[in-house]
């Protein structure tokens, strides 16, 4: 198995929180705290960069394994993952780490996760076919996956260029439809794409699969929070290649009244890049954390 790069060293633990045992990832030694949540398919890993960035400006940086992913529990049943479950482990974490609020940096499942921390807790952040119904059956992907070295899965998953929403011809799997990229981008290398690929043959996909199949089930637990504002300071930063970001309305709807009335303190940040932002415009992310943490600090 491939070691870290230096510049990413962090130091690692296991959190008993809500039921289960939780991988951290933790870098920094600052008063303020930042909790860097991951998305599908990666791990603590995909926040390596800005980890290194937070720390040096006086900041600290967690970063989990969320569950169901690599080094952290992974009940069996899709039930085990709903958004309660999320937001559950994320404040057993912060009471373990002894903060009563810090700031919340998500991306894909993880922004999630932070939307709904922020909904249910705002005392406690500072700031903030069709693929889904593929994944959703029991097994599936799982199977699909299984025909490709997890290396291979991982160029298809993260490197895919496809600005419309994901859909596979009829008959045939997503994970069939992606591309493998003959060549890498600059962003990415192949010793980072082995990290990933080494901690998802040790952990599995069903974990993170099982996200998308709790999806119907928290769409009926959510159900109460139904219009409800998001009212903590939120910085929203998206890629203008993402996934359905014109085709979907995606740029519409973040421009537009709806998520504003929402999110009544909202910044929206547009970047030129994908689906992996935070990995692929690593130093542009950074800096704009930066900027909206000192931004509050001095409000």
């Amino acid at each position: 198995m491939l070691s870290v790069p230096f510049e990413y060293e962090v130091s690692h633990s296991r959190v008993r929180t809500n039921g289960i045992w939780m991988h951290v990832a933790e870098k920094g030694e600052g008063p303020h705290l930042v909790l860097l949540l991951h998305g599908f398919p990666e791990t603590w890993y995909a926040w390596r960069h800005q980890m290194a960035s937070l720390a040096a400006a006086g900041f600290r940086a967690v970063a989990p394994d969320l569950r169901g992913y690599g080094d952290s529990d992974s009940p069996l049943s899709p039930a085990a993952y709903t958004v309660p479950h999320l937001v559950g482990d994320l404040v057993g974490l912060l009471d373990h780490l002894g903060h009563r609020q810090a700031f919340v940096v998500g991306h894909d499942w993880g922004a999630v996760a932070g939307w709904f921390l922020s909904l249910f807790r705002p005392d406690l952040p500072l700031g903030d076919g069709f693929f889904i119904t593929q994944f959703q059956k029991p097994g599936r992907a799982e199977r699909a996956f299984a025909r490709y070295d997890y290396l291979t899965v991982m160029k298809k998953l993260l490197l895919n260029n496809k600005k419309e929403i994901l859909i596979a011809p009829s008959g045939m799997e997503i994970i069939d439809f992606l591309e493998t990229p003959a060549t890498l981008p600059s962003w990415i290398t192949e010793e980072d794409l082995q990290v990933y690929a080494d901690k998802f043959q040790e952990s599995g996909f069903t974990g993170p699969l099982n996200y998308y199949r709790a999806m119907d089930l928290n769409w009926e637990l959510l159900g109460p929070w139904d219009g409800a504002k998001i009212t903590v300071p939120t910085k929203f930063i998206v890629g203008n290649k993402e996934h359905g970001f014109e085709s979907a309305g995606t740029n519409e709807y973040i421009k537009g009244k709806i998520f504003k009335n929402l999110v009544p303190n909202l910044e929206v940040v547009i970047l030129d890049g994908h689906r992996f932002i935070h990995e692929e415009r690593a130093q542009q992310v950074c800096d704009e954390i930066l900027s909206f943490f000192h931004k509050l600090s001095v409000e």
